[in-house]
């Protein structure tokens, strides 16, 4: 994968986020990262799968996932070293290192040859992570490029509240943007745009009163 300027100075900025809170990350996003759970549960990969998390974090998902799907093959990479550094710790704790493959990339600039050396993935899943990357756009393209014939991409994040009161939206993105986190209000057009430009399906929901939204797009060929 080409490195660029780009790149490297969101890695940084990540490490900088994260160099700490990694440690505490688990303990407290579980109270307002709503819908992961549920995009784990339609992940359903069939036998002998490949399924990639697009930012991994601290390796939470991955490990849930792979504990409720022993025929498949987990793989994740993220930008920041740090949160990578939590996540092997935590593959290798649960057992899971030969289950799970970890590396360090862009989520705007990446294939699966040139990270993972496969062609293509079976599942491919981006939970809370677009509201944290400048330029999500690409990276949905990428995410969707890297998902083969008959393969799914699922996305969660945050959604705008529309159905929750005013101070609770106004107060959420203030505590966000402490954190580099922006919600997309056009998650869904751009899912949209992607699904289009191959050809795909869109499904598309609201989740607890807009809090967040979920799409998957379904790949035929």
């Amino acid at each position: 994968m080409a490195t660029n300027t780009a790149g490297l100075d969101a890695a940084t900025h990540m490490d900088g986020i994260y160099r700490y809170q990694r440690h505490i990350y688990d303990a407290t996003r579980k109270f307002y990262l709503l819908g992961r759970d549920k995009l784990l549960d339609n992940l359903n990969p069939p036998p002998g799968a490949r399924v990639l998390e697009v930012a991994c974090g601290t390796g939470r998902n991955l490990i849930l996932a792979a504990r409720r799907y022993p025929h498949a093959t987990f793989y994740g990479f993220d930008i920041s070293e740090e949160m990578l550094e939590t996540a092997r710790k935590s593959v290798a704790r649960a057992g899971l290192s030969s289950r799970i493959h970890l590396a360090q990339g862009d989520a705007s600039n990446f294939t699966a040859d040139n990270l993972f050396s496969v062609p293509h993935f079976d599942r491919v899943f981006i939970s809370y992570a677009v509201s944290m990357i400048p330029p999500w756009q690409q990276a949905l393209d990428c995410a969707l490029a890297a998902t083969g014939p008959g393969g799914e991409l699922h996305v969660v994040d945050f959604g705008e509240q529309k159905a929750l009161p005013g101070w609770f939206k106004k107060g959420l993105v203030a505590w966000l943007a402490k954190f580099s986190v922006t919600p997309r209000p056009d998650l869904e057009t751009e899912l949209k745009r992607a699904a289009a430009n191959k050809d795909a399906m869109l499904a598309f929901t609201w989740l607890f009163r807009d809090y967040a939204r979920y799409g998957v797009i379904c790949v035929d060929h």
